[in-house]
């Protein structure tokens, strides 16, 4: 089964594309690391595949042919945003009790446990908590709804490093131990290399580069997943420059 296809995918704003001609299968069981420059179309992709963007062009299904935004797919994906996007007024146990209304499934003392487990007091405010308490608090209430894919748009771009291991060991522990799918991306490459099995390159909105990572690594002959992607990055721009 794939947990993302993608087949002709395309975003425009105005006269723009974010994101073009996309073909795309990403198998479940994975960690699937998405990379590119700024403006690759990165966020776009992720916004169409958990439903909060419509296609401009082509068609995108999840979780074995589900129709992107459908009640169906929703119920099975967990997404988190890059800047963590929580209640910043409500406690973390009121984050909690909100998060379990408004889904049908929610593991709450899993998302308990987890948190006692952090030293993330129940009683204080989202807001006041550190950048990588935040970040560890909306990853614990997306893993609490116990997704088949979880997808995360740059979880770890505004943590420190200790931070950014902690969080990334806990999505590698999801994928190991709960079979949880992951499509993430990310700037940080040297954090991904330990936890992508996936790869997907993007440049200028249109995928370069897709499959196994080592596979990827082996057929291009690079010793690391971040060697891999620089080098083909350099090799599209120049390229592109010589046209």
């Amino acid at each position: 089964m794939n947990v993302v296809e993608a087949n002709g995918l395309g975003k425009r704003y105005g006269r723009a594309w974010a994101l073009r001609e996309c073909t795309l299968d990403i198998p479940a069981g994975r960690v699937a690391a998405l990379v590119g420059p700024n403006g690759a179309g990165k966020s776009t992709l992720l916004n169409l595949a958990v439903g909060l963007s419509v296609p401009s062009a082509g068609v995108v299904t999840v979780l074995g042919g589900r129709r992107a935004g459908s009640p169906a797919a929703l119920d099975g994906i967990a997404f988190v945003a890059q800047d963590t996007p929580l209640y910043k007024n409500l406690s973390v146990a009121d984050m909690i009790y909100v998060t379990r209304r408004l889904n049908r499934r929610f593991d709450q003392p899993y998302a308990q446990a987890r948190l006692d487990d952090l030293g993330i007091p129940p009683k204080r405010k989202a807001g006041k908590l550190s950048g990588g308490q935040q970040a560890q608090l909306a990853l614990t209430l997306a893993l609490a709804r116990r997704p088949r894919l979880l997808v995360l748009d740059e979880p770890v771009a505004m943590l420190d490093p200790v931070a950014r291991h902690d969080f990334m060991a806990t999505v590698l522990a999801a994928a190991s131990a709960d079979g949880v799918s992951v499509l993430l991306s990310s700037h940080v490459l040297t954090e991904l290399e330990r936890v992508a099995s996936y790869l997907i390159l993007l440049f200028r909105g249109r995928v370069q580069l897709a499959g196994d990572v080592d596979d990827l690594l082996a057929a291009h002959g690079q010793a690391s997943l971040e060697e891999l992607a620089l080098a083909y990055l350099r090799e599209t721009q120049t390229s592109e420059v010589t046209r």
